[in-house]
């Protein structure tokens, strides 16, 4: 998405794609099982940690994510390494806004209105789809045009 020069504050642009593909089989799981009555809280269970996942992402930072500590000690070592290195707030921000589409799903789907969760679910598997098998960062993409638009005020590296 956004490149980086910087060695030190870089990510490794394949570990938000590696969290996007697990996201996305969350994501898909929780869709289903909250379309079946029977399993329908086990739907809302998971998506609720779909939404604490997303809020570490968002809040604490794509560093400091679950799915990075995963990619870092069993599949970046076992990888060559990458072309550029990616500056971390657009896909920090991206788990920003997965934070807010999902958290908006549950709480809706918490207070009884029909089908938020797999709605909102499915919202986020869009997008996380997009990044895992397109490496198309939806979020990243905001965030970027947002910069631009003088929304944000631009860090380092990225225009």
């Amino acid at each position: 998405m956004t490149s980086t020069s910087d060695t030190s504050r870089g990510i490794d642009p394949r570990s938000p794609r590696f969290g996007a593909a697990i996201t996305s089989v969350l994501l898909a799981v929780t869709i289903v099982l909250t379309l079946i009555p029977a399993t329908w809280v086990a739907g809302i269970v998971l998506l609720a940690v779909v939404v604490v996942l997303f809020a570490i992402g968002g809040i604490a930072g794509i560093r400091r994510h679950p799915y990075g500590a995963l990619f870092r000690r069993f599949v970046r070592p076992r990888l060559g390494p990458p072309a550029e290195l990616e500056a971390p707030e657009p896909p920090t921000f991206a788990q920003q806004i997965g934070l807010f589409v999902t958290a908006v799903a549950l709480l809706l789907a918490l207070v009884g209105v029909p089908y938020a969760a797999p709605i909102g679910a499915a919202v986020a598997l869009i997008a996380a789809f997009l990044n895992a098998v397109f490496d198309v960062c939806i979020g990243c993409l905001l965030y970027v045009w947002l910069v631009r638009a003088g929304v944000f005020r631009p860090r380092r590296g990225i225009a």
